[in-house]
């Protein structure tokens, strides 16, 4: 006899949420690989960069909530293709303050304007009160919000 199991977990929201952030980021990957050879890690460390200047391995992995391990390696990679510079903290000789180089900042802007572009398709079959509720309602279960 077989036992009926009435979990969907289809339909479980935490399985939801990373299947569906998983499709998106799949796709958009394909964008930031083919252009920069990217892989996730370094775009997430790029865009940190870019949109926050100059910080500290540490200060990305907690913005980021990534690993140590992956910064890092993300970190050498981005600086082996000179796309960012480092310098070590004047208030922490131990840390290492990083930056976006020139090249660093032309792959930050034009990806900036890539990821705008793929936001905008991805949502166009949704009206504008419902990307507004998403947006909201995600951020919300993220505990990303702005204070």
């Amino acid at each position: 006899m077989t036992k009926k199991d009435d979990f969907d977990l289809h339909l479980f929201l935490p399985y939801l949420l990373n299947q569906a952030a998983e499709a998106c980021s799949l796709s958009f990957q394909q964008v930031y690989k083919g252009r920069y050879n990217m892989l996730r890690a370094e775009w997430r460390v790029l865009f940190h960069l870019g949109m926050y200047g100059p910080l500290t391995a540490k200060e990305i992995g907690t913005r980021a909530r990534m690993h140590k391990t992956k910064i890092s390696r993300a970190v050498q990679k981005l600086a082996d293709r000179r796309f960012l510079t480092r310098f070590e903290s004047e208030a922490d000789r131990r840390s290492e303050i990083l930056a976006l180089s020139s090249a660093g900042e032309a792959a930050y802007r034009d990806l900036r304007q890539v990821a705008y572009d793929y936001e905008v398709e991805l949502l166009s079959s949704l009206s504008l009160g419902e990307v507004d509720t998403l947006k909201r309602l995600l951020v919300r279960l993220s505990g990303t919000e702005k204070h």
